[in-house]
């Protein structure tokens, strides 16, 4: 599942925008990994998924992480890196009490730790972005193009229409792979 995280972030092609974020492939790399190795690989993946956000925030290509790291590089590092660990961490156990919630519906299981991981990591990050950095001048920017007087609201407005197209995709991709891949691994 590791190259599902790495592949993404070494393509010339650029993840679509959608609004002032765009559709971050990651998280369904991270829903794979949790499901197929627990919560150790689940953190682990999460970890490399917080690097690759952090490695853009140091080299100025993560959009709003860019800002945060010249603010705070230490808060930055934990808005990229503790959220996707926290998030890697949390969707392989929440996968796993579906799982022995319904052990007669794996599927159902891998569907729910499919579309906890974009939730989690949307709901961590924006949770750790805006509680940081909320008085960064580019956040306050988005405030008035937003017309949103709260933390809450201007998270609803920014992630909207791309948190629910990601948490679509990585619902649809990471349950299509993971089912096929723990038969496969359970045979062994």
């Amino acid at each position: 599942a590791l190259p599902t995280l790495v592949m993404p972030n070494t393509n010339p092609i650029p993840a679509p925008p959608v609004g002032p974020l765009s559709i971050a492939p990651m998280p369904t790399g991270t829903a794979i990994g949790a499901m197929l190795s627990g919560p150790t690989g689940g953190a682990w993946m999460g970890f490399v998924f917080g690097m690759t956000s952090f490695g853009n925030a140091v080299n100025g290509t993560g959009g709003l992480t860019a800002f945060a790291f010249q603010y705070n590089p230490v808060l930055c590092f934990l808005t990229c890196v503790g959220t996707r660990v926290a998030c890697g961490l949390c969707c392989a156990l929440l996968f796993r009490a579906a799982e022995r919630l319904l052990p007669a519906r794996p599927k159902t299981a891998c569907l729910i730790g499919a579309l906890s991981a974009p939730i989690l990591n949307t709901v961590f990050f924006m949770g750790c972005l805006l509680l940081f950095f909320y008085n960064l001048d580019q956040i306050q920017n988005l405030i008035t193009t937003f017309g949103v007087s709260n933390p809450v609201a201007l998270a609803a407005s920014m992630v909207g229409l791309q948190g629910l197209i990601e948490t679509a995709v990585c619902g649809a991709v990471a349950t299509a792979v993971t089912v096929p891949l723990r038969k496969i691994l359970k045979a062994r």
